[in-house]
């Protein structure tokens, strides 16, 4: 193995016998060696993955619910045995896997302190240097001196989450762990993550937040069905992701099969890795394809974009109405045409109508961009409040259109909308709708801003005084 790999991945698989009632593993237990496979089924968990990891590398592993990501990181910490292929690892390894898997419910909480940084290769002279780290970390006070059997959920995975966190590892294994404790908990989760990170140590790391892995990591992979689909930067791979995660099942296999050949020959041209795909699949990879190219689009350019049927949201909220309800909630082009899949740098328009049940006066209309972890970007209102609509009257129907430029970074975001009138002297929402609409934008490998939003930054970098440039 390479001394410049931690972790070094070849041919693995891996299956699991699946048993149609409980007496059957009875039977293939008993049963002669050329008759035991007719009492299960096999499933495969992992097909053929071929991986290696670099030292002091950032991994993020995306795939939908059942794609084999907590299989791959068990067998690379060694708590599963690959059922064929070979699985090397350089260096110490601590895994935010099961927290607290190794805790004894009737030891103290300094006690399993002890033993489960025994059980992820400490000493015990270490951990007793480290114990003041680690209960300052967990952050439950005098229940440390109390049994773990009488800790809330919160303060068992906080506390097991502070032992692992100070094993000082050389490869970190973070499988969906930082949902444990309150926001402020989470955020020392992750800087406590970035600062084994910036200390040279490998970290794998699996969630289902674009943002988190877009942030954190410097490469990512896409599993499938026990299957590597897809191996490149966070941003390449997280598309794919998404692409397949909202996709309608009836182009599902479709879009899996074009990621299959993107990853199998990407150095062919696009047109030639899709040759059974629909004119919105070759639409929708032409626009990755463009997405190097710096866009210089005017508000007169044609805005590029595609309507992918499989963006739809699933978690739209609406808020009681009141006379209003709002409908039809898209974004189109300048020239009228809808979309939802949008290049960077181009003119949209996001639009949106409302039936008005009743009359109505201060009349104002609102839109909001958020992340797909639900951080807002920013919006506008339609006017002030003194420049409002005087009065709606019933059985009107108002359409509210919003244009903007998408100076947003590659990813998945929603849009949410809203109508604002005068009741009793006081402005309220007659209708409101969270995540009414979503759309993705094209992933821009030559980005040089960074964060969310583009704003669009001139740089201009000069040495004044080469004698006096410092750090």
């Amino acid at each position: 193995m390479s001394s410049e790999l931690a972790i070094r991945i070849e041919g693995l698989s891996k299956s699991f016998p699946i048993y149609d009632q409980p007496m059957h593993r009875l039977y293939q237990m008993l049963s002669p060696r050329k008759h035991k496979q007719r009492w299960y089924r096999q499933f495969q968990a992992l097909n053929g993955i071929d991986l290696s990891v670099r030292k002091g590398e950032t991994l993020g592993v995306v795939g939908r619910n059942g794609s084999g990501k907590s299989t791959l990181l068990q067998v690379i910490c060694g708590t599963l045995t690959p059922s064929a292929g070979e699985v090397q690892v350089n260096g110490r390894i601590a895994a935010l896997l099961e927290l607290g898997a190794g805790f004894n419910p009737e030891f103290t909480g300094r006690e399993n302190v002890f033993l489960y940084g025994t059980v992820l290769g400490l000493t015990r002279q270490q951990v007793q240097e480290r114990f003041d780290e680690i209960a300052a970390f967990a952050d439950i006070g005098e229940f440390i001196e109390q049994p773990v059997k009488n800790y809330s959920s919160g303060m068992y995975v906080r506390l097991a989450f502070a032992v692992a966190i100070n094993v000082t590892p050389d490869i970190l294994v973070v499988d969906e762990a930082l949902s444990v404790g309150d926001e402020a908990f989470q955020r020392k989760c992750f800087a406590r993550i970035n600062r084994i990170r910036d200390d040279g140590a490998t970290v794998l790391f699996v969630s289902h937040s674009a943002g988190i892995v877009t942030q954190l990591c410097d490469r990512a992979v896409l599993l499938e069905r026990g299957e590597l689909l897809s191996n490149g930067s966070p941003k390449f791979v997280v598309s794919r992701y998404h692409k397949m995660l909202y996709a309608p099942l009836d182009r599902l296999e479709a879009i899996r099969e074009a990621i299959r050949m993107e990853k199998e020959g990407s150095d062919r041209p696009v047109s030639a890795t899709l040759p059974s795909l629909s004119a919105t699949d070759r639409e929708d990879a032409k626009l990755v394809s463009d997405a190097g190219r710096t866009s210089t689009a005017s508000s007169g350019s044609a805005s590029r974009g595609w309507y992918d049927d499989g963006l739809v949201p699933k978690s739209t909220v609406r808020y009681d109405t009141r006379g209003a309800r709002i409908a039809a909630p898209h974004i189109e082009t300048p020239d009228g045409r809808k979309v939802n899949v949008l290049h960077a740098g181009d003119e949209y328009v996001y639009v949106f109508q409302v039936h008005f049940q009743e009359s109505v006066g201060g009349v104002r209309f609102g839109m909001l961009i958020k992340t797909l972890t639900g951080l807002e970007l920013g919006g506008a209102a339609s006017s002030l409040p003194q420049d409002s609509l005087a009065l709606v009257e019933a059985g009107r129907t108002v359409e509210a259109r919003f244009r903007f430029r998408c100076l947003l970074d590659g990813g998945t975001y929603f849009c949410n909308a809203g109508v604002l009138a005068r009741i009793a002297e006081e402005e309220t929402y007659i209708d409101r709708l969270i995540d009414a609409a979503m759309f993705r934008v094209m992933p821009q490998p030559e980005r040089l801003a960074t964060g969310y939003v583009d704003f669009c930054v001139s740089p201009d970098i000069a040495v004044v005084d080469a004698g006096k440039v410092s750090a």
